[in-house]
């Protein structure tokens, strides 16, 4: 079910990596090809303040996605519904404080960033302070959809994030033919319909939030300081790493002018716009390792995690390369989007997206790392990682290699940062293990006494009704293996079969979809655990009883038995999942 779970999560998480940095490609690819080399170049200096405003984003999307499969995990429903009135709030301070700071101060921002002096002669000065005013007027909008992402794949509602996206890009689209065409306002009109591209789908994903369905409530008296730092230390790691990617594109902007003039910035611009499409592949896989290793680090499932491990790098691999080989055959039909053949910034930018691209195999390796180890609490692995992935190395190889070959040399940067990154990550890990091995097991990092060992943990998968007599009489004899009394295993056999048969009964519905249940025995000295999780329609059993507890007594006898046999229960529906935790 992990590996089925993490399937389904990625196509949307990739779509989804994608609400910044669509409406930002399109605006580069109308930018390059309509307003010229100048005007592309504005929008490549302004990339750091828009990184700026996405690493705040990114933070917060990042501290749900940990807190919440915490939360998840604990079956602390008052948990998740703070971290949902939080991430609000905070996002509100964040979109006020950030379009008041760029307003009053936009024009020493424009300077600061490498445009130059405020001169009525600085063509380029203009431009990046008209797309700067018309891009920050949606800061709320895309801060606010990048909160919701985590959200809405956590309530299940993944199609209504690909429209969101979709939408988004068709109207991104329109309004930029329309500036280009019709109100010709410049970089600022390109700036403003991204904004208002922001805006739509945010009102699309904000829907579901107002519904009575909507399983998070927002409550102001959850809003406490002791939980908004808790949020936001879990999102640290993704601020170090999206401040990391401010500072490498300022270093190779200012590298870039000095060995190659505005020209070499304007191909950068092109570079990043198409790199920062391949790298939401990467990213989307890394965010799914995020949530999913959060959750299972606190249900202690060391099983589990190197499940997620090896599911997220098998897909980190396979989907890179083929963006590598594709990347690699259509550099110049990408370019051309942007720049016209046959020019310097297009002869640049080609050799640079193919040199580009051959870091996309490390570079998903390593951000599937790093989100994997913020997963389970291994913060400064997490924090030296980002800085030496997205800025300290590249910046160094970058500035070291231009040296002596120029732009070339700023381009292979990516490479070697990239590769020494990785380098280093197996060097820890091969520390911290006292041995040299890249299994599953070794990078997981996890300590010798993490949860329950493999003999005592039962696990098995029911996809019919007869299956779920084989696992009662299996939990059975583990029980007894475990020299657990007669009575108490022919409970515990008793408590599965009936929770297992109820979801076969009313979950394994005709709806075209293959439904199964995964059931996971916990054999501890004090207590026994079963965790049962099923992907079928929701069902809260706790919710249930207490909605009928006045109801005959003869009926719902399965569930009220369980429910008198357990000392605690926990339910949540998460990622599309049922998830139901008894202690015995």
């Amino acid at each position: 079910m992990i590996k089925k779970t993490f399937k389904q999560m990625l196509a949307t998480q990739i779509v989804s990596s994608m609400t910044v940095m669509i409406c930002m490609f399109v605006d580069s690819i109308m930018i390059g090809k309509f307003l010229g080399e100048p005007s592309i170049t504005a929008y490549g200096l302004t990339t750091p303040v828009l990184l700026v405003f996405a690493a705040f984003g990114t933070m917060l999307s990042a501290g749900i996605q940990v807190m919440c499969g915490k939360t998840v995990g604990n079956g602390d429903r008052e948990g998740t519904n703070a971290c949902y009135s939080i991430s609000i709030v905070l996002a509100s301070i964040v979109s006020f404080v950030g379009l008041v700071v760029v307003f009053v101060f936009a024009n020493p921002i424009c300077t600061l960033l490498g445009a130059g002096a405020n001169t009525p002669d600085n063509e380029v000065f203009r431009l990046t302070h008209d797309y700067l005013i018309g891009f920050i007027i949606g800061a709320p909008a895309f801060i606010f959809a990048q909160i919701m992402v985590p959200f809405l794949q956590l309530a299940g509602h993944r199609k209504r994030l690909i429209v969101a996206v979709g939408l988004m890009t068709v109207f991104d689209i329109t309004f930029d033919i329309l500036n280009v065409f019709v109100f010709k306002k410049g970089t600022f009109g390109m700036g403003l319909a991204s904004s208002i591209s922001y805006y739509i789908a945010f009102v699309i994903g904000i829907v579901y939030f107002l519904k009575k369905e909507c399983i998070f409530s927002f409550r102001l008296k959850s809003v406490k300081h002791k939980t908004c730092l808790e949020l936001i230390k879990y999102g640290i790691p993704t601020v170090i790493n999206q401040l990391s990617l401010v500072l490498v594109v300022f270093v190779l902007n200012k590298i870039l002018i000095n060995v190659g003039s505005h020209t070499a910035v304007a191909s950068y611009s092109v570079i990043s716009s198409i790199g920062n499409i391949c790298y939401c592949f990467g990213g989307g896989i890394a965010s799914v390792a995020l949530m999913l290793s959060s959750m299972f680090y606190i249900e202690e499932d060391r099983k589990a995690l190197r499940l997620v491990i090896k599911t997220m790098l098998f897909y980190g691999i396979l989907l890179n390369a083929a963006v590598i080989v594709v990347v690699m055959f259509t550099a110049p039909y990408l370019v051309r989007l942007f720049l016209n053949p046959g020019t310097d910034a297009y002869n640049f930018a080609v050799n640079g997206v193919r040199l580009f691209s051959l870091s996309l195999l490390h570079s998903a390796t390593n951000s599937c790392l790093k989100n994997y180890y913020q997963g389970v609490n291994r913060e400064k692995l997490t924090n030296l990682i980002s800085f030496i992935q997205n800025f300290l190395f590249t910046a160094a190889f970058a500035f070291l290699l231009s040296r002596f070959i120029g732009i070339t040399g700023v381009w292979l940067g990516w490479i070697c940062g990239e590769g020494v990154t990785l380098f280093v990550i197996l060097i820890i890990v091969f520390v911290k293990n006292k041995k040299i091995s890249i299994s599953a097991d070794a990078l997981a990092l996890l300590p010798k006494d993490f949860g329950a060992a493999d003999e005592d943990c039962m696990e098995s998968i029911v996809l019919s009704k007869n299956d779920s007599v084989e696992v009662s009489r299996q939990a059975y004899d583990f029980c007894l293996s475990k020299n657990d009394t007669k009575k108490n295993s022919m409970l515990i056999s008793l408590c599965i079969e009936e929770m297992v048969n109820n979801i076969v009964d009313h979950g394994f519905t005709k709806d075209n979809k293959q439904h199964s249940v995964e059931i996971r025995l916990i054999w501890k000295k004090d207590t026994r655990v079963i965790r049962i999780r099923d992907n079928c329609r929701d069902f809260d059993p706790i919710e249930y009883m207490n909605l009928h507890s006045d109801d005959d007594p003869s009926s719902h006898i399965g569930i009220r038995l369980v429910m008198k046999m357990v000392k605690d229960a926990k339910y949540v529906n998460s990622i599309g999942l049922n998830n139901l935790t008894l202690v015995l």
